[in-house]
């Protein structure tokens, strides 16, 4: 009887010391959806306002520890499994113990899969923008998500969606990442949305940044914004950047941006600038400050087109070189949300 006894009191030992050395979980993605009545859309009114998403849960993710959400919104002709590929954003997530939300756009909203950043209900903050801002609060209810560390990014149509969250959705979303996209408002309609990439905001975008900081309490800004830009990007011209920059640096209340010295397509006077040199290329980076805090970060890639910088490069919108996009997101969500 003592050695049976003996052998059960070994197994279980073994048992119990295996959950405590076990490896962690690997990542694993789940599916969902969200919608909301205020998501009809004015350019597609007959489209349910409603889209699936895929999320990202890191490796060892755990429900009860806070998690940063790091929102990915597709380009044109991209689905969320490519982008998630094409970006690695999955390896971030691991490295970061961060959730990643990937929204899907549906065919019948745009027939080349293109979030409609130009139609004026969401140019507004409602339409897509507001379907977004629905999947953050459901994932943000069954999933423990840290409120202070949620930011949106996206690539061209997926980062001018970007840029209209972080201004319309203030307080919901805490920082902004727009590669190669346009400031939120800059069109008012789908037939200047392409006169809109190539020439620049048809419209002064830094106004509505005013009202929104005139409405918005202090404690839900400042939005950061890191915008990455190719400097032979022949899709979106790379004044589009200058213009998201001048509106977050309006909405953070940036000093430089009241002088009216400066033209409106110019860029104030950064307060540090540094080149980052990665994968032959390199990226000219300049940060802005209020009161010591990164309030706006400016990448922009020499030799990238309209790609993905250092993605794979298998899929299309990406480029193989660097400096790697995902990895300066990585380093401005330390910056800017630590």
């Amino acid at each position: 009887m003592s050695g049976v006894l003996s052998d059960l009191a070994r197994r279980l030992s073994k048992r119990i010391a295996g959950w405590f050395r076990r490896e962690p979980a690997p990542g694993r993605f789940v599916t969902g959806a969200a919608g909301t009545w205020r998501g009809f859309l004015a350019v597609a009114p007959q489209v349910w306002p409603r889209r699936e998403y895929l999320l990202y849960l890191p490796r060892g993710h755990s429900r009860w520890r806070r998690s940063p959400l790091l929102v990915f919104c597709h380009g044109c002709k991209q689905t969320p499994e490519e982008f998630a590929q094409g970006t690695r954003v999955t390896a971030l997530a691991d490295e970061l113990g961060a959730l990643v939300l990937l929204p899907r756009q549906k065919d019948r909203a745009n027939p080349w899969r293109c979030w409609n950043w130009f139609d004026q209900a969401t140019a507004a903050g409602r339409g897509e923008a507001a379907i977004v801002a629905a999947m953050i609060r459901k994932v943000s209810h069954w999933r423990r998500v840290d409120h202070a560390r949620v930011i949106v990014a996206g690539m061209s149509a997926g980062g001018a969606l970007a840029a209209v969250m972080g201004l319309r959705h203030p307080g919901l979303v805490r920082g902004v990442v727009v590669h190669s996209g346009v400031a939120c408002g800059a069109a008012v309609s789908p037939l200047t949305a392409l006169g809109v990439m190539q020439r620049g905001p048809e419209q002064d975008v830094e106004a509505p940044a005013t009202a929104v900081r005139a409405a918005t309490p202090p404690a839900m800004l400042p939005v950061p914004l890191l915008a990455i830009h190719g400097d032979r990007d022949a899709v979106v011209a790379t004044r589009n950047a200058t213009a998201t920059l001048r509106q977050y640096l309006r909405l953070n209340g940036h000093p430089a941006v009241a002088n009216a010295m400066i033209p409106a397509a110019v860029l104030p006077d950064a307060d540090a600038r540094r080149t980052v040199r990665e994968g032959g290329r390199d990226a000219v980076v300049q940060d802005w400050r209020v009161d010591g805090r990164l309030v706006a970060r400016h990448a922009q890639v020499g030799g990238l087109a309209h790609a993905w910088s250092g993605g794979d490069a298998t899929l299309p919108f990406n480029e193989a070189e660097g400096p790697s996009a995902t990895a300066l997101i990585g380093d401005f969500l330390r910056d800017a949300l630590p």
